[in-house]
């Protein structure tokens, strides 16, 4: 008998969110996913450490930027070794708010890439999903370079990085969960914000609908999961980026899984036409409390992790 996570390959490309490549052996996921706080948490185990040591033997001139980021491409190389698609390699969060900077910082990660002999096909891009963010990946994307906008909350954030023609975007799940219930508190009803009633299932699957309404390419990725319940109930979606711990839970169940998502049934009840630019993405944008709250606090998290990364590279023998 199947179980849930070889369902789910039938429809959904499986990617893996971690950067541990036995996980990737052990699970056989499409793509995989990397950010600071997954990068920093390998870092620190004793299996991936030669990673970081070989790094500052073979460039002990090299700035703790370059040092970074060739760490970065180490470990996505690693990556590309085990999985048959791509890799998420992410740009700097404290860059979040300069386009110029992340599209250089962009550059510099590609060209390490295919300095190493990988295409640029590969590789995505992951930048904020900030109106700086996603003018960087306007611009990147012009030139070949593939972009995965993360930290992404709402339709606004979405249809802006369609108009800029993305190729993908990791709208989040958990984090919307969290935010609606740290704010009900109390009042919070678990089983009534559960499956398809989740906050952050029904965002993903709004943004899903309406990319697929209007025949956008830009692929949707729904990312940051709780529990297998919101996986379950995104099936169908073009991609899931999920953890070590829920990928052991799906291979573990046989329960059915039927699809939930589908871009012909999107396309029977089109929603109505958002337009969108600068002024427009920051006044919804504003309005929306949770997506705003949201994509700030990510990026301090990941800016904090990437400060705790750089220490660790400059410390390292």
């Amino acid at each position: 008998m199947s179980n849930q996570l070889d369902a789910l390959r039938t429809l959904t490309t499986v990617v893996a969110d971690t950067g541990d490549f036995e996980t990737m052996r052990a699970y056989r996921p499409t793509d995989a996913t990397t950010n600071p706080s997954l990068i920093l948490k390998a870092v620190g185990q004793p299996t991936y450490r030669p990673l970081l040591e070989q790094v500052r033997r073979d460039h002990p001139n090299a700035s703790l930027t370059e040092q970074v980021d060739r760490l970065l491409v180490a470990f996505g190389r690693e990556i590309l070794s085990i999985v048959p698609g791509r890799v998420s390699t992410e740009v700097d969060a404290r860059l979040s708010f300069d386009t110029q900077a992340s599209i250089e910082r962009a550059r510099q990660i590609i060209a390490l890439y295919e300095a190493g002999g990988i295409a640029r096909e590969r590789v995505l891009i992951k930048l904020a999903s900030t109106w700086e963010g996603i003018q960087a990946a306007r611009t990147l994307q012009a030139e070949g370079i593939h972009c995965n906008l993360t930290l992404l909350f709402s339709l606004t954030q979405a249809i802006a990085c369609a108009q800029a023609k993305v190729t993908l975007i990791s709208p989040f799940v958990g984090r919307i969960y969290d935010w609606y219930k740290k704010t009900a508190g109390a009042d919070w009803d678990e089983t009534a914000n559960t499956g398809p009633d989740d906050p952050g299932v029904q965002s993903v699957t709004r943004i899903y609908r309406y990319f697929k309404a209007y025949d956008i390419p830009t692929q949707v990725m729904g990312a940051s999961f709780r529990n297998i319940g919101q996986i379950r109930a995104l099936a169908g979606c073009d991609l899931l980026t999920i953890s070590p711990a829920l990928l052991n839970e799906l291979a573990a169940s046989n329960d059915p899984l039927a699809p939930q998502l589908s871009a012909a049934a999107a396309k029977t009840g089109a929603p109505e036409w958002i337009a969108s630019n600068e002024v427009v993405f920051r006044t919804h944008l504003n309005e929306d409390a949770m997506a705003t709250e949201k994509l700030a606090e990510g990026i301090r998290i990941f800016t904090a992790d990437a400060i705790k990364l750089d220490a660790l590279v400059s410390q390292a023998e």
